[in-house]
């Protein structure tokens, strides 16, 4: 209890010694103090010791200081610092640098208010995009946000003018330690703890500081004197708003919540900044009835610098006054657009205002258009008068272009090996020119050539020179002159240009240069050589007459070349656009396929062996029918001449590719091989001739044109069909009429035994039957239930399994129906719509009757 007393008694000592006690109380309480134990005080004694002392304002260094002063003892001095120590007590300064860091950054106070006036009236204001003023487009922009919206992270600037709402940071280092946070209240003052309010309103941040030193540093003696230790910073935490009245000539005049940071720029932004009427160059900030500033957005503009020093306070007003005066620039200047100018503005300031020139401007002299009394007048403004000339409101100015003419420009074109443009220097001829460019080409006509010149008024006169004589110096050089245009022609644009042509059995049949003394054998070897049907002995050569008799069209000249395509002795030179026509063997053919599928021995892929092959050979190489082939149903499908057949070339074609291909697939090809296959690629891009494919699409175009010549007859082309046969017969009689010669792409299909019958159409239940020997059709067609009520008895037909098809028929009423066989398919048609008799086609059969009977009845009154 007494340990107690005793440890009370000394944390109220020392708590008295961070107050302002009389000094005789002091001594009276030290012999007291003398007698504490560190040792017996908890750590939570300690903790609240500590912070009750820098609430007072001592920091720990100084807490023991003032201890040591009191009478405490040194030993236990030490104690207690060691004490603190371990409990970590020693980083309080630390501890506030956390809180401190801990703050929040700094915001801006009713954000929303000034989002709200700042953003949502842009989306009324009219787009200044297309406005030439220069600037209007500054403030505000249809799909862009420039809002000078001002920057809460700048230094704290030292001349901002304190007020309500503004958040104050109040920091004591050094010596001592502690930090303040508070907000200037309505009455303008701060509240700091333990210190009393303190007025700071209207003032600004260096004026403040000094105020709130003066007041603190009673408590804190270190912060004065000549060698101070402890120090004090106020800094500025949240910005509190302001209203700023934005008035005159601006796009949404009114009243403004603003940031205490905004400036001027920011003002106008909310406003939607000046009108088509408004001032950029005389913008004028009133505060308490009196200018303080005057803003001119030129600066900015221009120069990049304006007054942004100048921020804005509570209930200031932004005038914008009406423009002073407005020049317009057009032509070739960089901004050619309308500018305000103040009194004393020149041309040269305009200018500079403009961007200066353009690469392509004349800058010796511009034009003026003034209004002069009740009219305009031009004036000329030249290059040294540009820094004098005063400007007026309403001036029009234009800045011409250079003008698109050469002073001493020559020209050459033609067979010459660098065509294009020259100076004309002093001296230059002719020779001297074609000598520049680098020399006449090979082809160039030396005899003539020509200079188109251009006179003084205008007009062009041609000169013919000849050449050959220039170059040679038996003709004297002509001298050029500025803007001559000499063309020196090839031989090839005075004459056409000469090809011979090759068709037919070639490997590239086209048209080709035509070369001097070039023979037959040079424009095959061009051509990629023969082709396998190629003739050698057959080729004939078609040539242009000059002169030639009526009904005469060309020489045609049989010759012969040899197979390998070598030099005959006397081989056939051509001449210029003559066709080489190459003919095909008249014996050659390539391999033709047929197939036989379904019941024979060997079903498969055939060669045709010969061209009278027949249906029956082929069965026969087939292995004939084995034991499960209905013969009756055999079908042979057959191609039409629509048939899209592979053409010889094209076959050959596909051939080589698959070659290709299969080399392409080995890595380890031979060098043969791998020039093989170079050759192959070169080999493939070779055309059809279209010969082939013009036969079936004549064939095509005349049947669609009977078709639309012929009402309701429908052509349905068909690349392959059936062919009717009779297995059968033909087996039993080979070469015989019904036995018929194969041709490519044949398939002979011959199926299984088929023991079913399939109805069709207008039954009443159409069904697959069982097919039963020896019955009639009335017998399958009562087994799917009988003819429909509007079944067309007359016309039912039977389609037997190898394509034939056998319709009834009738004789006085009595109907003979085919026969049905295994596999066949029985159609029982629909009869055709039924037509109602309408009255007028009843009384027009009845007045006929009438008319009839009364004809027949005079004959017979009129008879003996």
């Amino acid at each position: 209890m007494k340990i107690t007393l005793r440890i009370t008694h000394f944390l109220l000592l020392l708590i008295s010694l961070l107050i302002a006690v009389p000094a005789q109380i002091q001594a009276q309480q030290s012999t007291d103090i003398t007698s504490i134990k560190v040792d017996e005080l908890s750590d939570d004694q300690l903790q609240e010791l500590l912070r009750r002392a820098n609430e007072a304002g001592l920091g720990t260094m100084e807490f023991l200081q003032m201890a040591e002063m009191r009478g405490m003892p040194a030993l236990e001095v030490e104690k207690l610092r060691k004490r603190l120590q371990d409990l970590d007590m020693m980083g309080s300064a630390s501890s506030r640098q956390a809180n401190v860091s801990r703050r929040n950054p700094r915001q801006q106070v009713d954000l929303s208010e000034i989002t709200k006036g700042l953003y949502q009236p842009q989306s009324d204001l009219d787009d200044s995009e297309g406005s030439r003023i220069f600037g209007s487009s500054l403030f505000y922009q249809k799909n862009r946000r420039l809002s000078f919206e001002p920057s809460l992270n700048q230094a704290t600037p030292s001349s901002y003018i304190l007020g309500p709402g503004d958040m104050l940071y109040v920091d004591i280092y050094g010596q001592s330690e502690q930090y303040y946070e508070a907000t200037v209240n309505p009455d303008g003052f701060v509240l700091l703890d333990n210190i009393g309010p303190v007025s700071v309103s209207g003032k600004s941040i260096r004026e403040a500081t000094g105020i709130i030193k003066n007041r603190v540093a009673r408590f804190y003696p270190g912060m004065l004197g000549a060698n101070p230790n402890t120090f004090l910073q106020v800094t500025l935490g949240n910005v509190r708003t302001i209203k700023v009245h934005i008035l005159g000539e601006v796009r949404l005049p009114g009243t403004f919540t603003l940031s205490a940071f905004s400036t001027v720029f920011n003002a106008l932004y909310a406003a939607g900044g000046p009108n088509e009427n408004g001032s950029m160059r005389q913008i004028k900030v009133m505060r308490d009835s009196k200018p303080v500033a005057e803003i001119d957005i030129y600066d900015l503009l221009i120069n990049g610098t304006a007054n942004l020093d100048l921020q804005l306070q509570d209930q200031d007003v932004v005038l914008v006054s009406p423009y002073l005066a407005r020049v317009e620039i057009e032509g070739e200047v960089k901004r050619p657009m309308i500018f305000e100018i103040k009194e004393g503005d020149t041309v040269e300031e305009l200018l500079n205002y403009a961007g200066g020139f353009t690469d392509l401007a004349f800058r010796d002299r511009l034009a003026i258009s003034r209004i002069s009394d009740n009219q305009r007048s031009v004036s000329d403004v030249y290059e040294n008068q540009f820094g004098m000339f005063i400007l007026k409101g309403g001036d029009e100015l234009t800045v011409g272009k250079v003008l698109d003419r050469y002073s001493n420009r020559v020209q050459i074109k033609g067979a010459v090996y660098r065509e294009g443009t020259f100076a004309l220097s002093e001296g230059l001829t002719l020779s001297k020119l074609i000598e520049n460019a680098e020399g006449l080409r090979g082809d160039a006509y030396r005899k003539q050539a020509s200079i188109l010149r251009t006179k003084s008024d205008l007009s062009t006169q041609m000169i013919q020179v000849n050449l050959e004589q220039i170059l040679n110096g038996t003709a004297p050089d002509l001298p050029l002159q500025r803007e001559d245009v000499v063309r020196i022609s090839s031989i090839y644009d005075i004459q056409n240009e000469r090809y011979v042509q090759v068709l037919g059995e070639v490997m590239r049949p086209g048209v080709y240069p035509y070369s001097e003394s070039m023979t037959v054998e040079d424009l095959l070897i061009q051509a990629g050589g023969f082709q396998e049907s190629a003739n050698p002995s057959d080729i004939e050569i078609a040539r242009r007459l000059e002169d030639s008799d009526l009904g005469t069209l060309s020489d045609i000249i049989p010759i012969q070349v040899n197979a390998d395509l070598s030099q005959s002795a006397n081989p056939a030179i051509l001449q210029p656009f003559d066709q080489v026509i190459v003919r095909r063997k008249a014996a050659f053919t390539m391999q033709k396929l047929v197939a036989v599928e379904g019941q024979v021995n060997s079903p498969g892929i055939f060669a045709i062996e010969s061209s009278v092959e027949r249906i029956s050979d082929l069965v026969n190489r087939a292995g004939g029918l084995n034991q499960f082939a209905y013969a009756k149903g055999a079908t042979l499908i057959r191609r039409t001449e629509f048939f899209n057949t592979e053409s010889e070339q094209i076959r050959r074609q596909r051939n080589l590719e698959s070659l290709r291909l299969q080399l392409l697939q080995d890595p380890n090809n031979s060098e043969a091989q791998e020039e093989l296959l170079q050759r192959l690629f070169e080999n493939l891009n070779v055309e059809e001739n279209p010969v082939d494919t013009l036969i079936a699409n004549s064939k095509k175009e005349s049947l669609d044109q009977i078709a639309a010549e012929t009402p309701g007859f429908a052509v349905k082309i068909k690349e392959t069909e059936a062919v009717a046969i009779d297995l059968e017969a033909i087996l039993a009689n080979p070469g015989s009429e019904s036995d018929l010669l194969l041709e490519e792409g044949d398939i002979l299909s011959v199926p299984k035994l088929l023991q079913t019958v399939r109805m069709r159409g207008d039954v009443v239940y159409p069904t697959t039957l069982r097919h039963e020997k020896g019955r009639g059709l009335k017998h399958y067609i009562n087994g799917a239930g009988g003819f429909e009520r509007r079944a067309n008895r007359k016309q039912t037909y039977v389609v037997y399994a190898n394509g034939a098809v056998k319709r009834t028929k009738g004789f006085l009423g009595i109907r003979n129906y085919p026969p049905v066989e295994p596999g066949a398919e029985v159609i029982v048609p629909t009869k055709g719509p039924k037509i109602p008799l309408r009255l007028g086609d009843v009384v027009g059969i009845t007045t006929g009757l009438a008319t009839l009977a009364l004809v027949l009845s005079q004959i017979n009154w009129n008879q003996p």
